[in-house]
């Protein structure tokens, strides 16, 4: 997979962020991100503040690619962690919130959220541990064909989320897509039995659900 989103990172990184068009300008890819914010977080603020302020909050997203996302969180919630598996996608997400100093942009290992939970900060023992208050990722579980992997991430977000926080996120939902053998673009599909199965294993209650059987299927996953 590090190897797939490198190369497509080098081609054409904003492409296959949001592969709607080929070219993007720096404002164009930025606004492209505040729609998603008011889409998926200003539409379901109840959910994911939860009555908090916004900028009193830490939020965590998995997959951040070329930083689309990441940047309109920064500039709405108070202090945001993003990782992804790609070197390329990293360094461009970083070039994009270089002016904003609350966003910390991680590669990662492709497994896991070591690298956030290991940051200098806590490694130093710096301040308290780590506790994030919201968790997302968007269109990045749909190419991981491997449930253990996915899974593996859902245990993570629950470590570093407080009590009660929400982790709310993508699956393939489409039962008749096939994960590709040689290349990570088609993930594993995940049914609502599957889903809520696997928030039970992971510590999380899966309250909501949208989008069963398609492409897109969201998940809300609130921690115990």
């Amino acid at each position: 997979m590090r190897r797939d989103w490198d190369r497509r990172a080098r081609e054409n990184a904003r492409h296959y962020v949001v592969t709607g068009r080929d070219e993007w300008s720096d404002e164009e890819f930025r606004r492209s991100g505040r729609l998603t914010i008011e889409e998926e977080i200003l539409n379901d603020l109840d959910n994911v503040c939860q009555g908090k302020d916004p900028k009193a909050m830490k939020a965590l997203e998995i997959g951040c690619g070329a930083g689309r996302v990441t940047r309109a969180f920064a500039e709405f919630f108070g202090e945001v962690y993003a990782v992804d598996i790609s070197r390329e996608m990293v360094r461009q997400a970083r070039r994009l919130v270089a002016d904003l100093p609350n966003a910390h942009v991680f590669h990662n290992n492709g497994k896991d959220l070591s690298v956030v939970r290991q940051s200098r900060w806590n490694r130093l023992g710096l301040g308290p541990r780590l506790e994030l208050d919201f968790a997302f990722s968007f269109m990045v579980f749909q190419h991981i064909p491997s449930r253990e992997i996915i899974e593996s991430y859902v245990r993570e977000a629950h470590r570093l989320l407080r009590p009660g926080a929400l982790f709310k996120f993508q699956v393939q939902g489409c039962t008749s897509a096939e994960p590709e053998a040689q290349d990570s673009w088609v993930g594993v599909h995940f049914t609502e039995a599957d889903a809520r199965a696997m928030a039970e294993r992971c510590g999380f209650e899966m309250r909501y659900h949208y989008g069963a059987g398609g492409q897109y299927y969201w998940l809300w996953y609130f921690k115990k």
